[in-house]
């Protein structure tokens, strides 16, 4: 009588210790998050050798939710990258949840990797030429932005000599741009060629100044 009034007590008791351990699948995990600021599509991220691929949101300027396929068991590893940028962007983990795309399933509630993409911006400049060390004042601005570049020759340039410039900042791209001459150098009148575009994917190095004696 003893014995069968025991033996139910620890099955019991048995079933209850299993459950807390995770039996019956309560500890799988999932492993999602989000993506701020997709504009393009392309964007790929891999977690243990298993890839998604994110298209833009429906809304510009909503985050981008995604989840793998294969859930994680208590304790194991995860660690979300990005194998590949949306087209035109450039990503990285986000800056305010630094450890939140790689860890051990199971030591927070829920697997949420943050990440943030970027429009790229690229230079825009080309060559001058004709003026010396002594034509100095050139001053140049770009119309999409509040900058402005002083070109100032090298010493050694006596003669004029044609030298690459670069624009202060940079243009992001599909962001049209306009290189205007705000000030006239020292001696000599100076001219834009190829003055406009809209940035691509490269730096923009043919907005040439030439530069004539007055």
């Amino acid at each position: 009588m003893t014995f069968s009034l025991i033996r139910p007590a620890s099955m019991l008791a048995m079933a209850v210790t299993l459950a807390s351990c995770g039996g019956g699948g309560d500890d799988d995990y999932t492993v999602g998050g989000s993506v701020d600021g997709v504009v393009y599509p392309g964007m790929v991220l891999t977690n243990n050798g298993t890839s998604i691929n994110l298209a833009p949101p429906a809304k510009a300027g909503d985050p981008v939710t995604f989840s793998f396929p294969n859930k994680l068991e208590y304790g194991d590893t995860y660690s979300v990258t990005v194998s590949s940028p949306p087209l035109h962007q450039n990503c990285r983990v986000h800056q305010f949840f630094p450890l939140s795309n790689a860890d051990t399933a199971g030591r927070l509630a829920s697997i949420n990797a943050r990440f943030e993409c970027f429009i790229n911006e690229f230079r825009i400049g080309g060559k001058v030429t004709g003026l010396t060390k002594d034509n100095t004042g050139l001053v140049l601005t770009n119309g999409s932005t509040t900058g402005s570049t002083i070109i100032i020759p090298a010493e050694t340039n006596t003669t004029g000599a044609a030298f690459d410039y670069f624009m202060a900042g940079s243009v992001p791209y599909n962001q049209t741009y306009g290189v205007t001459i705000v000030t006239q150098p020292k001696g000599r009148v100076c001219t834009v060629e190829n003055p406009t575009g809209t940035m691509g994917d490269a730096d923009v190095t043919n907005i040439n100044i030439n530069c004539v004696p007055t």
